[in-house]
């Protein structure tokens, strides 16, 4: 319905589970990280957790698509089931064929026999069980009886238990404490912070073809505090705000229409949320005048620094820190507010601390430290990076619009260093200061494990360090998209779009071309290997941001971080481009 108006291909906010719209945080990253850990260990469980709707089931569906080609996966969905029920289930998953009314011995005999084979195929088996907090005290540990199969190096069955925070408290039972001592990796799933919710946000839109920002910064503060963090509450309340959008015409989302939202998708439970008003206020008055002390504003002087990680630490951080505990109720953080204001020397004496801090700043320090408070707008890093490309902002357009009138697109991608340095284009990335507060550079070039990082006017020369722990997780890059390219390359595609994609792949990984007639297993192999090294879904099948990515890598358009890369490193030419 609203799709026309926001300039929209799809419904961005829906609930349905697309993996086209999949969105991995640095917590979503580092969960994933602790299930892969613990599928390479010998050990035969591995645990995460996680309030519901944080993202844990769109977790292991990515750990699926990363696992092994010899991997034999069983995925069980509803766990509240008997010892016998479960077992018969999992020998569904698997194959595993078994007479009529089976007993537990028999069921436990078939899939002991088909591990022991599996083993012997050099293939490995994984059970992943959702919603594994409704499992049973006596299947929980006739599961663990399930994995007591194993060989000198390496147990023969291997579980993945995902489940909401009672799970934990399942485990720490005393008739399942051998269980829990074989589990070998767990991580507890947290919601997304307010920053990362705008991160989110802005990519379920640019997947749905709008590269420009929809909601208004209050608007991201409003759904944090609604929304808890969690992505389902999210996707509800901006599908809602975005549906008020349309029927009062108005762009961007402001901050009144999630709120509107809230209270139609929450109910009552916005009506609680409210209670909790004037303790929220005092603490943040109180985070306020705290928070003012830290603030800097310094007049520096043009040019290029070295800054290294000491440097852009104290740049940042300053001399000034406290030890004080932070308040957690209104009655404390009236208290402390009360003594704020009754002791005004206190202040005068903190404000002279920052003063004399901001005097003992080397001249590196006080130039980084201004740039940083002169780099709050995206749109100043937009203007630096059009500039490279020889073009400027429009009046009246957003940076994306005025790229596409004259000839650029915009892409962005989440990633870290490797995926900014291999793609080697200069990038506006988004960065955070000690403080957790946002600001926006451009890179501009590289040398080495260094980065020439634009910010406001000045250019700075900073260490792999320093970018890394800065480094919000999002870049944007400009890039002349080719005139012409098909909506998706797969198995029925014709044989002169399976040989570039053949020809692409093998330029990028910087191998001899062969000469392909069909989409055979080799090709499909080589695609998923860079859909699953590039964060996209392993379909093996090029589709539009596959196009995308690959085309990135071709083109010979533009300005580079280095010149003279090849491979998968950087640049490489291409004759043709789809």
């Amino acid at each position: 319905m609203y799709k026309a108006f926001y300039g929209l291909s799809d419904n961005p906010f829906s609930i349905a589970p697309n993996p086209h719209y999949l969105f991995l945080s640095d917590r979503h990253r580092e969960a994933l990280a602790h299930l892969t850990y613990g599928l390479g260990e010998t050990g035969g469980f591995v645990l995460l957790t996680g309030e519901v709707g944080t993202g844990k089931t769109t977790v292991s569906r990515c750990l699926l698509n990363q696992l092994p080609e010899n991997t034999d996966t069983a995925f069980i969905l509803n766990p509240s089931l008997t010892e016998l029920e479960l077992l018969a289930t999992l020998c569904d998953e698997l194959g595993v064929h078994y007479g009529e009314s089976p007993t537990l011995k028999q069921l436990t005999d078939k899939l002991s026999q088909f591990l022991l084979a599996n083993h012997e195929k050099g293939r490995n088996t994984v059970l992943i069980i959702d919603e594994a907090q409704h499992l049973r005290a006596e299947v929980l540990e006739q599961l663990r009886l399930l994995t007591n199969l194993e060989t000198d190096t390496k147990k023969l069955l291997q579980v993945i238990l995902i489940g909401q925070p009672e799970l934990q408290q399942l485990l720490k039972r005393q008739e399942l404490r051998q269980l829990a001592q074989r589990i070998t990796a767990r991580y507890h799933l947290l919601p997304l912070t307010q920053q990362e919710i705008a991160l989110y946000v802005q990519h379920r839109l640019q997947v749905a073809g709008r590269h420009e920002p929809l909601f208004h910064r209050s608007a991201i503060k409003t759904l944090h505090q609604y929304s808890g963090g969690i992505p389902r509450l999210i996707n509800l309340l901006c599908e809602r705000a975005l549906m008020a959008g349309y029927a009062q015409s108005k762009v961007p989302i402001d901050a009144n229409m999630v709120r509107t939202a809230a209270s139609e998708v929450l109910g009552e439970e916005l009506k609680q949320r409210k209670l909790l008003w004037p303790a929220t206020a005092a603490t943040l008055i109180l985070a306020t005048f705290a928070g003012a002390f830290y603030f800097f504003n310094l007049q520096g002087q043009g040019g290029i620094a070295q800054v290294n990680t000491a440097q852009a630490n104290m740049a940042q951080t300053g001399a000034v820190q406290t030890n004080e505990p932070s308040a957690t109720g209104a009655q404390q953080a009236n208290q402390n507010h009360s003594q704020a204001v009754q002791q005004p020397t206190q202040n005068n004496q903190a404000s002279r601390q920052v003063e004399e801090s901001n005097a003992n700043l080397s001249a590196d320090q006080r130039i980084l430290r201004q740039a940083i408070n002169q780099s709050r707008s995206i749109d100043t890093a937009y203007a630096a990076i059009l500039g490279l490309w020889d073009k400027a902002p429009y009046v009246g357009l957003t940076a994306c619009q005025s790229a596409k009138q004259q000839g650029l697109d915009c892409f962005q991608q989440q990633g870290n260093w490797h995926s900014l340095v291999r793609l080697n284009y200069p990038a506006v990335v988004y960065l955070q200061d000690e403080r957790g507060e946002p600001f926006y550079g451009t890179v501009v070039s590289r040398q080495g494990e260094q980065l020439l990082l634009q910010l406001a006017e000045q250019q700075l020369w900073v260490d792999r360090d320093w970018f890394t722990r800065h480094f919000a997780g999002t870049f944007e890059l400009l890039w002349q998209a080719p005139s012409y390219q098909p909506k998706e390359i797969g198995r029925g595609s014709a044989p002169a779009q399976i040989q570039w994609l053949e020809n692409a792949l093998a330029q990028i990984q910087n191998k001899p071309a062969r000469l392909v007639d069909y989409f055979d297993a080799e090709l499909e192999q080589s695609l998923m290997d860079f859909q699953r090294q590039h964060g996209l879904r392993a379909d093996a099948i090029a589709g539009s941001q596959t196009l995308v990515q690959l085309n990135l890598y071709l083109s010979d358009k533009g300005p580079r971080l280095q010149e003279q890369q090849v491979g998968l490193q950087g640049r490489v030419q291409g004759e043709g481009r789809y």
